[in-house]
């Protein structure tokens, strides 16, 4: 017996078998139930989503002996002809390879006459969008009044290329890519009942390869149990579709997270001797930061479609907004450019060198053999902001200091003083409070959820705090649930926290940052001009300073 492919043996022959799809399923179901037939139907969806074989279904429900209905009975004449591809009375025609007005008038001339076998007579138009002006005047007419044993099923990737008026003349229904969770899904079961033994991790790389369509997954997977040798392994998956382990997208983001420059590159060396497709794994890049950025607006948006949601939800606390923002941009751009280029790892790293070097925080700027301590201690001009170091540092020596900013200033002192952690929940005022922020501090869309909260009463077993109302939009329940573990946490006992959003009338550990950046700047800016060498340069070359190009030298 010869074998027959997966794509074809596991063709749905009945709406129960479809996946997905349910937005146009619901609506044909009660029109076959309720027999309120239209005498078109126009199927619109990219390759391989199920517009052939819906069509073939709407087929069998219309002509089954049994009576039309959604549920074909699958045993009559009709329904068995129609599933084997030999019913006279369902016409199948690839416009493609018939585009051709002679073609479409023949096809056409016996539509007056009463089906042979069925209750209807169907014309079956795969690629429709291919048939030439013409073709589509010359069908026209028979849309605008067909015989009342006539029904067209019309299919195409392309409905804009149809004219208006044949699109006036049908019910359209558009298929949706699939999830590569219900592709997933849907590859397990062919292969619990085919026998087949298969991981997990497999399926997943499969079902995000078929980018939507049942058909080429179901093609991939035949291919992986040939690769594979009777199994689906993940990484005779993986090496037979050339897709990037996902592994190494979360890899390159946790350096994006830690700014380790040298880990990245390291990282791309590692992945050009493995002869990784860089184009691939910018796309999963790219994929991967925009589920990041959905995460931070609306973390239960998030479903575990490619199987990494926990992974997507960790990385979302760790970057910033701003970063995801950012690096999505880049990575967008450099999609364009690594198609240009000659040497695609050398542009791969420079995209994530990129996404380092204009991010608000910046990469090192001194190599990795020179000590910081050795580096004088002065300030710059430059275009745009310098970027810090980002090798991880020893945290600064704390000194008691009781002292809250604005005590400190009144007494004149600096806003560099390091303030006293507070040791009990009742401790926190204005202070203590900027002071346990830095030190707590968790990243991410909690991290700066927390640094613009104030303290507005402390009690032994409950902290009330107030969020300022710019950031309500990106506040969840979930948030004020991570910050009460954080600080029960660190205060080593039971806690409850209660905030909510309105006018501040303390500083908050976001705008003290702030505060300390502008008045930073604005020293370093007064430092610089009056230096004697600038005064010097200004007045020799008739020049100017400009402020805006003035910033720290960060170390």
């Amino acid at each position: 017996m010869s074998y027959q492919v997966l794509a074809r043996k596991w063709r749905p022959g009945t709406f129960s078998d479809l996946v997905g799809q349910s937005h146009v399923l619901k609506p044909l179901t009660h029109a076959l139930d309720n027999e309120r037939l239209h005498h078109a139907y126009l199927l619109t969806g990219t390759r391989g989503v199920g517009k052939t074989t819906l069509a073939r279904i709407l087929a069998r429900c219309l002509n089954c002996e049994k009576g039309v209905s959604s549920a074909p009975c699958g045993s009559c004449g009709s329904c068995t002809e129609i599933a084997e591809g030999r019913f006279v009375d369902l016409i199948e025609v690839d416009a493609a390879s018939r585009t051709k007005v002679e073609d479409t008038r023949e096809l056409l001339e016996n539509v007056q006459y009463a089906p042979t076998r069925g209750r209807f007579k169907i014309y079956l138009i795969d690629e429709v969008h291919m048939l030439s002006t013409h073709s589509f005047n010359a069908l026209l007419k028979t849309l605008e009044e067909p015989p009342p044993h006539v029904k067209f099923l019309l299919a195409t990737t392309d409905p804009q290329k149809l004219p208006i008026t044949i699109l006036s003349r049908c019910l359209q229904f558009n298929l949706k890519k699939l999830t590569p969770q219900q592709i997933k899904e849907y590859l397990e079961q062919v292969l619990h009942k085919e026998g087949v033994k298969f991981e997990e991790a497999a399926l997943w790389q499969l079902a995000m390869a078929a980018e939507g369509s049942m058909r080429d997954a179901l093609t991939l997977l035949d291919q992986a149990i040939s690769f594979c040798e009777g199994r689906v392994e993940e990484i005779g998956v993986k090496d037979m579709i050339g897709t990037p382990d996902q592994g190494v997208v979360y890899q390159l983001l946790a350096c994006l997270a830690d700014r380790d420059a040298g880990g990245m590159l390291e990282t791309a060396q590692t992945l050009a001797e493995a002869a990784t497709d860089f184009q691939k794994l910018l796309e999963e890049l790219i994929s991967a930061l925009h589920r990041l950025a959905v995460a931070q607006v609306l973390p239960d948006a998030i479903d575990n479609s490619y199987g990494d949601r926990s992974q997507i939800l960790e990385y979302a606390q760790k970057l910033g907004a701003e970063d995801i923002q950012l690096f999505y941009q880049i990575a967008l751009k450099g999609r364009g450019d690594l198609l240009l280029a000659s040497n695609t790892r050398a542009m791969f790293e420079m995209v994530l060198i990129r996404m380092l070097v204009f991010s608000p925080t910046g990469v090192p700027v001194v190599p990795r053999s020179q000590s910081p301590e050795s580096l004088p201690e002065k300030h710059t001009a430059t275009v745009s902001s310098s970027p810090p170091a980002a090798s991880k540092q020893k945290k600064k020596t704390l000194k008691p200091d009781s002292t809250p900013p604005e005590k400190a200033r009144a007494a004149g002192g600096t806003e560099q003083q390091i303030l006293e952690l507070p040791r009990l929940p009742e401790e926190l005022e204005e202070g203590t409070w900027i002071r346990l922020c830095q030190e707590i501090n968790p990243g991410g869309i909690t991290g700066n959820i927390l640094a613009h909260c104030v303290i507005v009463g402390a009690r032994e077993n409950v902290l009330e705090m107030c969020l300022d109302k710019t950031q309500s939009a990106v506040y969840g329940e979930e948030h004020r649930d991570r910050i009460e573990q954080l600080l029960a946490s660190y205060f080593n006992q039971s806690l409850r926290v209660s905030i909510e959003i309105g006018e501040q009338k303390d500083e908050s550990p976001a705008s003290y940052s702030q505060r300390l950046k502008r008045e930073q700047l604005e020293a370093v800016r007064n430092g610089f001009n009056r230096d004697d060498n600038v005064q010097a340069l200004l007045k020799t070359f008739s020049a100017e300073v400009l402020p805006e190009s003035i910033s720290p030298l960060k170390q």
